[in-house]
């Protein structure tokens, strides 16, 4: 296979190693319903400020292999200096990294030795963060493209192609352009692993004849299961929910969890009734449920369980039934029956999409700054933004209802505002995550999710074209008589407009009337949190930074031995397990003012419920013959913690 060669390139194909992991420090959160309130929301929704090199490092332990799409609009490497993000790749931030990484080379760099010195172990990272089933598109000008799709052959592989999807930006080509003028720009799309299908789109009747409307509900829908798969990885999400008709506790059956998390699944019930979660120390039916031992089953997971008595109970669920519109999870048979789930003609499948995306059916890059005039008293911050209708056309094709999506290069947070406008639409639970760069994160990535969470007031002028004439050489000999009809158009619509204007574009004669509007957009609810770049988890000198906290090491610890999140929290029964896989069991013998010893003496931390053990300490007083018998590998703390 060919090979993109550039200068600089043998110091950032692997340069992704080098970087250093650090943490994310929380700042804020922010709810649609209290935006007064700051505290953290554990949404899943991220707005992340800082070196996305660095943040995508940072968001592996928690997300690599879980992102079902990337969106990305990096630089377009075309030289202009106008943008707020510079295009050129000269940002000083920028530029430092490619000094310290390429070394006295960086100096000497071309153009687009810098852009691609800048992309590659982005892509990379991206590229472990996508699921097996996920897929990237990049938005892309014609300066680089032929050198991006060189690099992502490489990067992810050329039997992951997808596409070269051909986005027609501009509703009527430039006049004033030289040469041939730029009507459209790239999309290219590479999937995880070869033989990704993207989702359909657009169905017909016969299709939506399926589909019914029994509850009178906003959009027709048809019956589907309310658990999914793959129990043991998923613990968290097997639980009890109580009946609100019989008061019987329903779970998953085996080897299935819910489908959602417990907030999602505690908002949906709550549609019914009043619930609560309570815990009902059923450990040993929810590990029959798992498929594991009650000993590994995560503990303290507590059911959602009807907060009041249960003929109040009924009584509240069966208005809920009479009236319609039943919440998203529904009881069958009257509501006597058993739990199952909408899901909705608007998320389901139809035609496929082509690699030829008309501004008809996904927007133009005029639309794109009057939706940031809006948010932004009438002033765009980007020259070239990208409009919400097409990344939503990508989420619409590249996700399903529950998926992560993931945006590093996020401007002004157009990704995150299609995630939300689609859920909106189909009722789905999608999380975001935004990395941006730029100081302006907070003020406009931000400050526009803000907006669009919980509605605004704007104003805006509306255009609206009276009269039109198209000027063929036929029709230039009446040119009198299409004056004349223009300027008697021009004075009927005069007090209906704040000014009516004659122009003369694209061999057209147009009249003009332009108006000041205001009005209020409604919010689309939700929330995010907000994040810094925080600490290196190791120092200069290769020890732990004791400082970003032990919770952040033992997660780090996990992930590096298991690539799997940590989601067992420390308890003073076994405060030194992390967390067991595969019939291992993970120990961090580790406390901050004092060193610690595996002995004798302190081997009763560990839980003997494994097949084998890997345990971290400062020391190890036990002979290489104990360690063999009893299954334990020995590593020691800092020297045997990986660096990925």
């Amino acid at each position: 296979m060919p090979t993109l060669q550039w200068i600089g390139k043998e110091k950032v194909v692997s340069h992704h190693h080098d970087v250093a992991f650090r943490t994310l420090e929380h700042q804020y959160g922010f709810r649609a319903e209290q935006p007064d309130d700051t505290s953290e929301t554990f949404s899943g929704n991220k707005i992340i400020h800082g070196d996305n090199l660095e943040v995508l490092k940072a968001l592996l332990p928690e997300y690599e292999g879980r992102v079902d799409c990337v969106y990305i609009d990096p630089p377009y490497n075309t030289g202009n200096e106008k943008w707020v993000y510079n295009d050129n790749v000269n940002d000083p931030q920028i530029r430092r990294w490619l000094n310290q990484v390429v070394g006295a080379e960086g100096e000497d760099l071309s153009r687009h030795d810098k852009w691609l010195c800048m992309m590659y172990p982005r892509l990379t990272l991206l590229r472990q963060l996508l699921s097996n089933n996920g897929a990237i598109f990049i938005s892309i000008g014609d300066d680089e493209c032929a050198h991006l799709r060189l690099i992502m052959d490489e990067i992810f592989g050329r039997q992951c192609f997808v596409g070269d999807i051909i986005w027609q930006k501009a509703y009527s080509p430039r006049n004033d352009a030289k040469g041939i003028p730029t009507e459209a720009e790239h999309l290219m799309a590479f999937s995880k692993r070869p033989g990704w299908q993207p989702n359909k789109l657009e169905r017909t009747e016969e299709m939506d004849s399926k589909y019914k409307n029994p509850d009178n509900d906003t959009m027709p829908w048809t019956s589907s299961d309310a658990f999914a798969s793959d129990a043991a990885t998923h613990q968290g999400m097997v639980y009890a929910i109580q009946h609100p008709f019989t008061g019987e506790l329903i779970y998953p059956y085996q080897g299935a969890h819910w489908r959602y998390e417990q907030n999602a699944m505690l908002s949906y019930m709550e549609g019914w009734c009043p619930y609560e979660l309570r815990d009902l120390h059923d450990d040993g039916r929810r590990a029959e449920v798992c498929g594991v031992p009650k000993e590994q089953v995560r503990p303290e997971v507590k059911a959602i369980m009807l907060k009041e008595p249960l003929d109040v109970s009924r009584e509240k669920a069966q208005a809920v039934y009479n009236r319609g519109q039943w919440p998203r999870f529904y009881f069958t048979s009257g509501g006597k029956g058993g739990i199952r789930r909408k899901t909705y003609l608007s998320n389901v499948e139809g035609k496929l999409p082509t690699n030829l995306w008309l501004h008809t059916e996904v927007g133009h890059t005029d639309e794109a700054k009057k939706e940031l005039k809006e948010y932004f008293g009438g002033k765009s911050p980007f020259d070239t933004p990208k409009p919400t209708r097409l990344v939503e056309h990508i989420l619409q094709i590249a996700t399903h209802e529950d998926s992560i999506i993931l945006d590093a290069f996020a401007g002004s947070g157009t990704t995150m505002h299609a995630a939300l406008r689609l859920n909106k639409r189909d009722h789905g639970m999608r999380k975001t995550i935004l990395v941006e760069l730029m100081d302006y994160a907070e003020r406009i990535t931000a400050g526009r999710v803000r907006k669009v969470m919980t509605g605004y007031d704007y104003q805006g002028t509306k255009k609206e074209t009276l009269y039109a004439k198209k000027l063929t050489v036929t029709a230039l000999k009446k040119m009198g008589r299409w004056l004349g009809e223009a300027n008697n158009v021009m004075e009927m619509f005069r007090s209906d407009y704040d000014s009516v204007k004659m122009q003369l574009s694209d061999n057209t004669l147009s009249v003009v009337g332009s108006k000041a509007i205001k009005g209020q957009r409604d919010g689309l609810g939700g929330q995010f949190d907000f994040y810094e770049l925080g600490q290196r988890l190791f120092t200069d000198d290769g020890n732990i930074n004791e400082e970003v906290g032990e919770e952040k090491i033992r997660q780090y610890i996990y992930y590096t031995e298991t690539h799997d999140p940590l989601t067992r929290r420390r308890d003073a029964e076994y405060p030194y397990l992390l967390d067991y896989k595969d019939g291992t069991g993970y120990f961090f013998f580790y406390e901050q003012d004092r060193q610690t010893c595996l002995s004798l003496e302190t081997l009763d931390k560990v839980v003997k419920k494994a097949d084998s053990y890997v345990i971290y300490a400062d020391t190890c007083s036990l002979s290489q013959e104990m360690l063999r018998r009893l299954n334990i590998v020995f590593k020691k703390i800092p020297r045997d913690i990986n660096r990925f």
